[in-house]
């Protein structure tokens, strides 16, 4: 059994060593602990840091991609290094790294196939209020969208099992943490929750620019979500407002030209018009994007049996090797 403990990088060279020399090279359960770093276009020294430390992997990404990226190139990586379990953490030592055996424990004893680190965060002092709200929020969207249970859907700290790792595709450019779990629910991935502890604080978040940054991104993540994730229940509840709307509307103009009062309401008939006729498109377009989300689930289905028949005709391959 091989762990490989992946980090997607940054410009991290001033805490990656500190990462790097809490992470362990022994976990029960394992032949094999191995360290990989994804280096997304760092312009400073973190290549020669990592392997100053030990790191056994090095993959480099030519310009910056982003972190949703980085931790896909990094999977990938893992995969080709014939990885059975795979360890997702932070270059700025967020994590305890004593947390590691932990967090690989349930997937060991196949309790799961995914686990998420939770982190205590009503404790964490360097978290804003507005940031704890959000997380909060982020995890409550996460657990309607994807049908699991998960306290805290942002944390970065997250084991997987292969095959899980085989099966998941992220399409945002900004954060994989969300939109990983939820497709680990869609495609009925096993998936629990630890506590697992953080260390101090090293340097500011990348991904927190400003408050109101991390509010619009935020936002923009959650009605991604849905649209890509629920898109009939997001489509089929904004048409089903617009078209309630004219419809009450309408059946108000019918009310009032009934009793005879109807000559100074017809502006409310238009607009009734209007928003039915709003409402039933859009209703339209809830189910043509569930029928694109079908077929996107299909596609990955696909690419999940094709990445699995590449890893056994690669394990037969090294079988024949070392036979030879």
């Amino acid at each position: 059994m091989k762990l490989i403990i992946q980090i997607p990088c940054y410009n991290e060279a001033e805490t990656l060593a500190i990462a790097l020399n809490a992470l362990p090279r022994q976990v029960n359960g394992f032949d094999k602990v191995e360290w990989l770093i994804v280096d997304d276009g760092s312009t400073d020294d973190t290549i020669n840091v990592a392997r100053q430390n030990g790191v056994d992997h090095v993959v480099k990404h030519a310009g910056n991609k982003g972190l949703a990226k980085a931790f896909m190139t990094g999977l990938d990586a893992c995969l080709n290094l014939n990885a059975d379990v795979i360890v997702n953490t932070d270059a700025d030592n967020q994590y305890s790294a004593d947390d590691i055996p932990l967090l690989v424990a349930p997937i060991l004893e196949h309790r799961a196939e995914m686990v998420i680190g939770e982190r205590p965060i009503s404790a964490i002092d360097h978290f804003s209020p507005i940031k704890k709200y959000l997380q909060k929020l982020g995890s409550w969207v996460v657990r309607v969208a994807s049908n699991t249970n998960v306290p805290d859907a942002p944390s970065g700290f997250r084991a997987m099992s292969r095959a899980t790792a085989q099966k998941l595709m992220v399409f945002n450019d900004y954060t994989y943490t969300l939109e990983t779990i939820i497709q680990a629910g869609q495609k009925n991935i096993t998936i629990t929750s630890v506590a697992v502890r953080v260390n101090e604080d090293l340097r500011p978040s990348r991904l927190v620019k400003s408050i109101s940054s991390y509010i619009k991104r935020s936002i923009i993540t959650i009605v991604r979500i849905f649209v890509i994730y629920r898109p009939f229940r997001f489509f089929g509840a904004i048409g089903a407002v617009l078209f309630t709307s004219g419809f009450l509307l309408g059946v108000r103009f019918l009310y009032k030209y009934i009793t005879g009062d109807g000559n100074g309401y017809i502006q409310s008939l238009i607009l009734a018009s209007i928003l039915m006729g709003m409402g039933f498109q859009t209703i339209l377009v809830a189910f043509i994007t569930d029928l694109l989300s079908a077929n996107r689930k299909l596609l990955e289905d696909l690419r999940f049996k094709v990445a699995q028949l590449s890893s056994n005709e690669a394990d037969k391959a090294d079988k024949k090797l070392e036979q030879k």
